[in-house]
C-alpha cells in the first residue's frame, strides 16, 4: 500500500492524540461512575457510560492504525487501508450502544422512579464533572490542534481516526455541561426531571454523533469516490491527451486514507499501433500518478470503437 510521505509522521501524531484521549476517558470514566453511584445521580452515571464508550472506541482506534498501514499481499491486492475505516464503525457502534442506549435508559428510569437525593455527594459528583470538562476540553484542543496542523478541518477531518477523536471530544464537552446543568438545577429545584431530562439529552447527542461517524464509515466501507478536486483533475489530464479522443467513463474509489483507485474508459484516436499504445499508456499513468498522489491504482480500458479503428482484436486493457 503506497502512501505519501508524510503519512507515517501523521499517524504517529495521530497515535499520540488518541492516547491522550484514551488516558482521560479512562480516568475520568471512573471518578464519574464512582460519584455517580455515591450522588444516585443519573446523569453523572450517563457520563460514565459515555467515557467508558469513548475509551473502548479509542482502542478501536490505535487498532485501526496499526492494521490499516500492512501492505498488500496476495488476499488483498489493494492493501487494507479500508481498516481505518471498519474499526471507525465499530467506534460509532459503540458510541451508540454503551453510550446512547444507556444514557436513554438512566434518563428514562429517573423519570420513572426518581432518585434518591444524597446532596453531599452531588457536590463531589459536580467537582468530578469540572475536572473531566476541563480534561475533555484539553484532549479536545490537542486534536483541534493536530487537525490544523494537518491542513485545517476540509483536510484534516478525513482521517477517520481523527474525526472520532474529534467528534468524541467535543460531544463529551457538551455532554459535561448537560449533566453539570442537569444536576445544579435538580440541587436548586428538588425536581429529578431536569436531571433525567439532561440524561435523555446526553443519549439523544451521543445517538446523532454514533449516526453521523457511522454513516461517514459507511460510505468509505461500500466505495466512496475520491474526491471531486482530484476526479476532475484526472479527467482534465486525461482529455488533454492528444491520443485520446473522449473520455467516455471515468470512476474512483477511495482504498484507504491516502490511496484511490482509478479506472477510465477512453476512446483512442485512430491509427495507432499496439507498441504505441503501450507508450501512451505508460506515459498517462504516470502522469496521473503525478498529478493525484493518492492515485495508486490505475486502470485505462479502451472502448469497442477505438479498438475497431486503430487496435486488432477487440477491447483491451492498458
Amino acid at each position: 500500500m503506497s502512501s505519501t510521505p508524510d503519512a507515517p509522521k501523521a499517524d504517529r501524531r495521530t497515535r499520540v492524540t488518541v492516547l491522550v484521549a484514551l488516558t482521560a476517558n479512562l480516568v475520568i470514566a471512573v471518578a464519574k461512575a464512582v460519584g455517580g453511584v455515591v450522588a444516585h445521580s443519573p446523569a453523572l452515571l450517563s457520563e460514565a457510560a459515555h467515557s467508558v464508550a469513548d475509551s473502548m472506541n479509542e482502542i478501536f482506534l490505535l487498532a485501526a492504525l496499526r492494521r490499516s498501514r500492512r501492505p498488500a499481499d496476495a488476499r488483498h491486492p489493494f492493501g487494507y487501508g479500508k481498516e481505518r475505516f471498519f474499526w471507525s464503525l465499530l467506534a460509532a457502534v459503540g458510541i451508540f450502544v454503551m453510550g446512547g442506549c444507556f444514557s436513554f435508559f438512566q434518563g428514562v428510569e429517573a423519570l420513572r422512579g426518581g432518585s434518591e437525593e444524597k446532596f453531599s455527594g452531588y457536590v463531589a459528583g459536580m467537582i468530578v464533572l469540572g475536572v473531566a470538562f476541563v480534561a475533555e476540553g484539553l484532549s479536545l484542543v490537542r486534536a483541534l490542534y493536530q487537525v490544523r496542523g494537518q491542513g485545517g478541518v476540509t483536510h484534516g477531518l478525513r482521517d477517520p481516526a481523527l474525526r472520532t477523536v474529534v467528534a468524541e471530544d467535543a460531544t463529551a464537552v457538551l455532554g459535561v455541561s448537560l449533566a453539570l446543568g442537569g444536576m445544579a438545577l435538580h440541587m436548586v429545584t428538588g425536581q429529578v426531571v431536569w436531571e433525567a431530562s439532561a440524561s435523555l439529552a446526553i443519549g439523544a447527542l451521543l445517538v446523532y454523533v454514533a449516526y453521523r461517524l457511522g454513516r461517514d464509515a459507511r460510505d468509505q466501507l461500500i466505495g466512496e469516490a475520491a474526491d471531486p478536486e482530484a476526479a476532475g483533475r484526472i479527467r482534465a489530464l486525461l482529455e488533454a491527451q492528444p491520443e485520446i479522443d473522449s473520455v467516455e467513463a471515468l470512476f474512483t474509489m477511495k482504498t484507504g486514507l491516502e490511496t484511490a483507485l482509478v479506472a477510465a474508459r477512453v476512446d483512442l484516436a485512430p491509427g495507432l499501433d499496439s507498441e504505441h499504445v503501450e507508450e501512451v499508456a505508460v506515459r498517462i499513468k504516470r502522469s496521473i500518478s503525478r498529478t493525484v498522489a493518492e492515485a495508486d491504482q490505475i486502470f485505462l480500458d479502451v472502448t469497442e470503437r477505438s479498438a475497431r479503428e486503430g487496435l486488432s482484436g477487440g477491447s483491451g486493457r492498458l
